[in-house]
This record gives C-alpha cells, structure tokens and sequence, in this order.
C-alpha cells in the first residue's frame, strides 16, 4: 500500500498501487471543501493530470482552475477541444492559436477553401465543441519515443510538431488523442472533456477569439476587452516571422543547428532598431509641430526592458536634434515607510499610491513651464527619497521622457493636456510558438529575463523571484495592463532568438533550485518549456540590445 499525503488538509491515507489521482481525489473530496471543480494537482510539487497513477509514496495538492498550474491544464484541454471541433466541422483545415489577446486567445483558422470566416462557421464549431462536452469524450494520453510521436505526426501532416521534436532532443514524448484526433501539448490535460464546462467562442477580426474562465471565479468567463493595438502589434511582429520563415520553435532551432543564429540576432536586432527610429521620429514630429509635444510617458510591465528601451530611444532622439531629459517615477516613491501593504503584508510597490503623483505632476508642470527643478533620487536600501542636487530644465530642443510602470496611467499626469503627451508602452509580445497548438505565454518570457536578472544583480534568487511573480502579475494587470490601449505606440521587445539565449543562464539557475521547496515545480516547469530551444551563446549579442539589460554586459548604465 501507499502512502498519500494530500496537502490541501494534511492528511495521509493508503492507496493501493497504481492508485490514480482521480481516485485518490475522490476518497479526499468531502474533507476538503474546494470552492471550484479540481482539474489537476501537483504531486511532489510537480504539475500531473488527475489520469496520472501513483507507485510511490507522494505529497499531492489538488488544484483547481485559480492556480497558475490548474489554469495553464484548462487552457491547454480547452485548445485541444476547439481544434478537435474546427477539424471536425471542416475536415483538413489549420487552426493556429497564435497569442494571448483580449483576455482569451487569438486563433488563426484556415479553411480548405479560401472563404473567409462567417459567423455561421464560428456557431459550428462552437456547436461541435458543446456537443463533445456533453459527451465527455476523454482524452487519451500516450508515451512513446520521440522517434514513433515523430511518425506519428508526420503522417498527418503536422510540419511543426516533427521540426519541434525532432530538434528538442527529447528521448520520451508524450501526445493526446481526443476520439480520432491527435495533437501534442507539452503539460498535462483535464481527464475529459466534460471538465470544460466555462469557456467561449467568437469572431475576432479575421480569425477567432478562444475566450477562457476568470482566473478569480472559473465558473464564469474572462471579461472582454478590445485590444486593437495589442493585436496590430502582434500582427506585425508576425509579419516579419514569416519572411524570416520562423514561424515556431522547431523552424528557430532549425537555423540555429543549421549555422544562422548571428544572422538571426543581427536581423533581429536590426528590426527593432528600425521600430525605434520610426518611433523617435514620430516624437520628432510632434515636437516641432505648432503645438508642440514636450513629454513622453513610457511605460511597461516588469522585465519588458523598457529601461533599456528609454536609453535606446534617448539616442534615436537626439540623432533627430532633441535633447532628451529623462525621469523615473521610480524615484518618486513615497517613503517605505509609507508604503502601502498587500493583504500578505508585503510592501505593495506597484499601487499607485506608493508613488507620490502630487509632486510628480508638479515638478512635471514646472519643468513644462521653464524653471528648473530639482529632481528626488530614491535610495532603495534606505527606502527614502533624497535629494541630491540634480537639477533639470527644459530647453527649446528638449522633451522631457517619464519612465515607470505608472506612466500612462492618467492619475499620474492628470493636468497635462493629452496634446503635450506621447504615450508608449513596452512588453515582450513573444510570437515564435513551440508549435501550432502550443503558444508561449508572454509572462513565462519575462519571468525568465526577471529571474536571470535578478540572480545576476544578486539581488534575489531565483526561488524568490518566482515566489513573487504572482504578485508582480497581479499589480500589472491591476495598475498597467488596463492602460496599453491608450498608447500612441507600442513597441515589442521580444526576440526570435530570445529563448535560446536564455536557456543558456537559465538552465543553471532553475536547476539549483531543490525538489522540498514551493517553487519548485515551477521552475521544473519552465526548465522543461525553455529545453524545447536549442542553447545558443550570447557572445553575439550588441551591448545596445535590450537582452544585455537581464543577462548583463550592457554598455548602458543602470541603476
């Protein structure tokens, strides 16, 4: 007999061998009072499906569709139904589920034929996949050697998923059926169909929106939001992919193995440079207009390197004959003593009240007004503003660059006039998926840079970083997500390359973390995600490029 130790009560009981999840969950369910249906647990803090079979002692932790683990297997299980409905309503088609967008998912969906997409075909679908949820249809998960997944796919014609297996490197792979329908995801699923009670299905410019449940409440959906600008921002950073033919992780290792990953980093590099002067000399042309732009507001969420972006854009504008002058919101923090808390305890850096706006606003008006200003500097380890007599003060041919996750939110610049303002906000809009079905979530590529950074500055490691980051995601989409709508540009620092530059310091780190801590199936996690690249080293990398802000060795300054 085993012994099971479920943690959601603390309580251990005796299984027999090959016991599954499912079974050991039911003998718990009526002790444990869980407010949303259970779709998965973590079993030695490793994420597993509920079809998983225990041979050994183990801790497990039911999960249901509020944690990050439990939420990512609904999503996936959700993907797999609508590509299963999609196929079925019309046969040989390709759906490609390409970003996060709107609160949900943006799909691409090609028909035989080349019709557009109508309303009518999207309530077909969206019929299909009611009609398997009634049914239940299970998923089936099989383990094979790479080498049979491989044939497998490649009978059916999925280009992608053999490019990506067979340059992972991986000995085992595990693939789903759901009825007659194969696909690959790279964690586990819900055990059937039925569990996919929340969800929607829409039109959405020319493709479809997968909608998915509120992390908060999983029993009822997401709410909708239009992202018109995040989706042209995307559109254009795919764009690009296809004439550089990287249109998921398979095609990047393909060039990296075959020779091209300088040609990839100087392309790279080069497109966003070019994104960068056409954005300078939109400023340009607002300041020397007959109402003249004088401040720039830039903002982003954490680790989108909107830092070195500002430097970047520094040197673009004066390339156009302006002088910058440049402030962080950073350094308006109120004392740390008046910092507002989380319900945990825990400072609350990203409320807006931790930044004192009256006096930002001020020194904003007056520094618009001619005078000049002297500037707070916030020491970090004192926790209190100081100053140091740095002074700043407007020119004729200056405008004045205001950086920090708050920027664009109106409370901060309430009595500017919106003519005086140009507003940009930075994020990693990563577009190179593992495959088709198997997009790469955006927060998982600034989780990495956060994490190689922070380990690198010393400033914490990586087990800390990670138990953070929930919190960090929480503040953003509170104080900074609701506002990148409102931005005159967007700019997106993700890279094509980026992953396999990545893997290269984060593979160390994450190993290091050990198996009896918390954090430590996420770091399995994104160990196993960022081992799908093929490592390359970042000897190549400018010293300009916003990649040198996480992994170090960049010729600007910071903080």
């Amino acid at each position: 007999m085993l012994q099971i130790r479920c943690k959601n009560n603390d309580v251990t009981r005796s299984f027999p061998e090959g016991t599954s999840l499912l079974d050991v969950y039911q003998d718990f369910a009526t002790d444990l009072h869980m407010a949303f249906p259970v779709v998965s647990a973590r079993v030695n803090g490793t994420s597993q499906g509920l079809k998983f079979r225990l041979f050994q002692n183990r801790d497990v932790e039911f999960l249901d569709a509020t944690s990050g683990s439990g939420h990512r297997v609904y999503v996936r299980s959700l993907c797999f139904l609508l590509y299963k409905a999609a196929t079925d309503v019309f046969p040989a088609s390709k759906l490609f589920i390409e970003h996060p967008l709107a609160h949900g998912y943006y799909c691409n969906f090609k028909r035989r034929t080349p019709e557009p997409l109508t309303d009518a075909d999207v309530e077909s679908i969206r019929q299909r996949m009611a009609e398997i949820v009634r049914l239940d249809m299970p998923f089936r998960r099989f383990e094979a050697p790479t080498e049979e997944a491989v044939r497998v796919f490649r009978e059916r014609g999925f280009t992608d998923k053999v490019k990506l297996l067979e340059t992972s490197g991986q000995l085992y792979t595990d693939y789903y059926m759901l009825g007659d329908t194969v696909d690959y995801f790279y964690g586990p699923l819900v055990p059937s169909a039925g569990y996919l009670q929340v969800w929607g299905l829409e039109r959405y410019g020319d493709g479809l929106l997968l909608r998915q449940p509120d992390r908060r409440n999983p029993l009822v959906l997401n709410s909708h939001s239009d992202q018109h600008k995040t989706f042209e921002a995307y559109a254009e950073k795919l764009h690009w992919d296809i004439i550089m033919r990287l249109s998921n992780a398979g095609d990047v290792n393909r060039a990296i193995q075959s020779g091209f990953a300088s040609e990839l980093i100087q392309v790279s590099e080069a497109l966003q440079e070019k994104k960068i002067v056409q954005i300078a000399e939109e400023i340009d042309r607002r300041v020397r207009a007959d109402n003249p732009t004088r401040v720039v507001l830039i903002t982003g969420p954490s680790s989108s390197g909107k830092t070195t972006f500002c430097k970047r854009l520094a040197v673009q504008l004066l390339a156009c004959g302006i002088r910058p002058l440049s402030i962080s919101t950073d350094d308006y923090f109120v004392n740390r003593e008046d910092t507002p808390r989380l319900p945990n305890g825990q400072f609350d850096f990203d409320n807006i009240t931790a930044v004192d706006t009256k006096l930002l606003d001020d020194h904003i008006n007056r520094l618009l007004a001619g005078e000049r200003v002297e500037v707070p500097e916030f020491n970090f380890t004192t926790g209190l503003r100081e100053y140091n007599g740095k002074r700043l003060r407007l020119q004729r041919d200056s405008v004045l660059i205001v950086e920090g996750i708050h920027a664009l939110n109106p409370t901060l610049t309430a009595d500017i006039p919106d003519d005086k303002k140009y507003k940009i906000f930075v994020s990693a809009l990563t577009s190179v998926s593992l495959d088709d079905h198997n997009w790469v979530p955006t927060q998982d590529n600034r989780l990495l840079r956060r994490i190689i950074r922070d380990y690198n500055k010393g400033a914490f490691t990586a087990r800390q970083t990670i138990s953070q980051w929930p919190n960090v995601c929480d503040g953003e989409e509170q104080w900074i997500m609701p506002y990148q709508e409102t931005a005159d540009a967007m700019f997106n620092s993700a890279l094509n390359i980026e992953f396999a530059v990545l893997r290269s310091h984060a593979e160390l780190i994450l190993s290091a973390i050990p198996r009896n801590c918390p954090e430590y199936g996420e770091a399995r996690r994104l160990l196993k995600f960022i081992r799908f690249f093929t490592p390359v080293s970042d000897k190549e990398i400018p010293p300009t490029s916003i990649m040198r802000e996480f992994v170090g060795g960049s010729s600007f300054k910071y903080r």
